[in-house]
């Protein structure tokens, strides 16, 4: 196991250092220049556009509202890479790698704008008439190029239906672990595991609207308990924010750092962790995105853009600071371990059971999200009937085998994965973000007129592989729901 941890770190090390990160971040910032900081200067209508209301079909039947697909890629993203990852990005990249989280943070909101942007116009009808979509639909229909939709999308289906779940399920296994007594750790990760399994089973087996339902009441909640437990924490030790902040500036940019090669390893911990967390050009979250039903392409495009900001600025920012402001002593410590160990330190030992229930609720939701990822690209590959049970058989295992897995081993295997999935999206999403682009104009055009912008695939005759958006349908839809906003 040694063996193959060692040979994973190495390949994860080339990977990113001379690969992944110059082309996250040089995407990120030519996304940011193109679209004139799209992600900063419309962040007030991201707000206006999440709380917008979906209408029922013509059948009566419910569609999937933008703050549901809000809420089914922040299952994703709010898991448990916001409380282990973080702790792993400080131990292994110092306070520095918080900062560089942040950053990546701002720069990424504008790669997330493009691709969901992108989902939403590509996006299929399903058969029962829900929609569909992601990179392996824009990168077979816009591209053209069907063989690199089938390549994400068996890269994404392993990513985020065993690999990701497998790390949720290691993560709940080892927080709940350091929460009972040492006599009752030796069943509770096998039968943690299972249980986990049992629940996903019950939720995925309904389908996308049964998913948006259970995230939307999950991911609020979860969300702001571990808000509370982290806000708790800092008021408490309030006099130490201070020094935690000049820690966080101090580790990106100290002349130590720098000398002891610390700056480097904050970086890379920090993009790494943070992709990781908020999945910002990592090509997942449009899955979610192109499920909802809008008015424009664009709405989806500020909604996921949002998610970024939600995912890294407040929660991940919140297990920084329990961390850092309990000053502990790093060495052998690592994940979730170090956040529980911070809060059992600063709060008592009850905080350490909280925190297992919490990453519990947070492993759940963020399984039900990996999933449908996965599914979705499963469906786009082949439509034959055995292989959806099969896949549902297959994470619901990768969930059982990850609680019983090497901590270290499974996070690297995830990066390895993650980096996979990251280098085949952003090589499709370059080239196509002169549509993104194009999209934004026409929503801002359409708002400065005073209107609720509306898209329809004739105001852009000369895209090829748009299928929904029928002028007739969103003529219909646009005098019925706009008069009730």
């Amino acid at each position: 196991m040694d063996n193959l941890d060692s040979w994973v770190v190495a390949v994860n090390d080339h990977l990113w250092t001379y690969l992944l990160i110059p082309l996250v971040v040089g995407a990120g910032l030519y996304f940011t220049v193109r679209s004139r900081g799209v992600q900063l200067r419309l962040l007030p209508e991201m707000f206006r556009v999440v709380k917008e209301k979906t209408p029922p079909r013509a059948d009566g039947r419910k569609q999937v509202s933008s703050f549901g697909a809000f809420t089914i890629s922040a299952a994703a993203r709010v898991g448990t890479g916001n409380i282990a990852g973080v702790a792993t990005a400080i131990t292994l990249g110092g306070a520095g790698a918080v900062f560089w989280m942040w950053v990546m943070a701002v720069i990424g909101a504008a790669s997330a704008f493009v691709e969901s942007a992108l989902a939403q116009l590509y996006k299929v009808r399903g058969a029962t008439g829900a929609y569909r979509g992601g990179p392996a639909y824009y990168m077979q229909r816009a591209l053209g190029k069907r063989w690199l939709g089938v390549l994400f999308a068996v890269t994404i289906t392993v990513t985020f239906g065993f690999v990701f779940n497998a790390v949720q399920a290691n993560t709940i296994s080892a927080v709940a672990t350091g929460s009972l007594p040492e006599a009752d750790t030796a069943w509770f990760g096998p039968a943690a595991g299972l249980l986990l399994a049992a629940l996903l089973g019950l939720a995925v087996f309904g389908g996308v609207r049964r998913i948006s339902s259970v995230t939307t009441v999950l991911v609020p909640a979860m969300a702001v308990l571990y808000l509370l437990l982290g806000a708790t924490v800092v008021l408490l030790n309030i006099t130490e924010f201070p020094r935690v902040i000049a820690d966080i500036v101090g580790g990106a940019f100290g002349l130590r750092e720098l000398a002891a090669g610390g700056i480097g390893a904050a970086i890379q911990q920090g993009i790494r962790r943070g992709m990781f967390s908020n999945e910002a050009g990592l090509g997942s979250a449009p899955n979610a995105g192109a499920a909802a039903e809008v008015s424009h392409p664009v709405k989806q495009g500020l909604v996921q853009a949002l998610g970024v900001f939600f995912d890294t600025l407040l929660v991940c920012t919140m297990t920084a600071f329990i961390v850092l402001v309990t000053n502990p002593e790093l060495a052998g410590r690592q994940g979730a371990d170090l956040t529980q160990s911070s809060l059992s330190g600063s709060l008592g030992a009850w905080a350490g059971h909280v925190l297992t229930v919490v990453v519990f609720m947070l492993a759940f939701s963020s399984m039900i999200g990996n999933y449908y990822y996965g599914e979705t690209n499963v469906r786009f590959i082949t439509r034959r009937r055995w292989v959806l049970p099969g896949y549902r058989a297959l994470v619901l295992a990768a969930v059982v085998l990850g609680s019983l897995g090497s901590v270290s081993v499974v996070w690297n295997l995830a990066d390895v994965f993650m980096g996979l999935m990251a280098l085949v999206n952003l090589l499709a999403i370059l080239p196509l973000s002169a549509i993104a682009f194009r999209l934004l104009d026409d929503y801002l055009a359409q708002r400065r007129a005073g209107l609720d912008p509306v898209f329809t695939r004739d105001r852009m005759p000369d895209l090829r592989g748009v299928q929904c958006w029928d002028p007739v349908r969103e003529t219909v839809r646009e005098t019925a729901p706009v008069a009730r906003r």
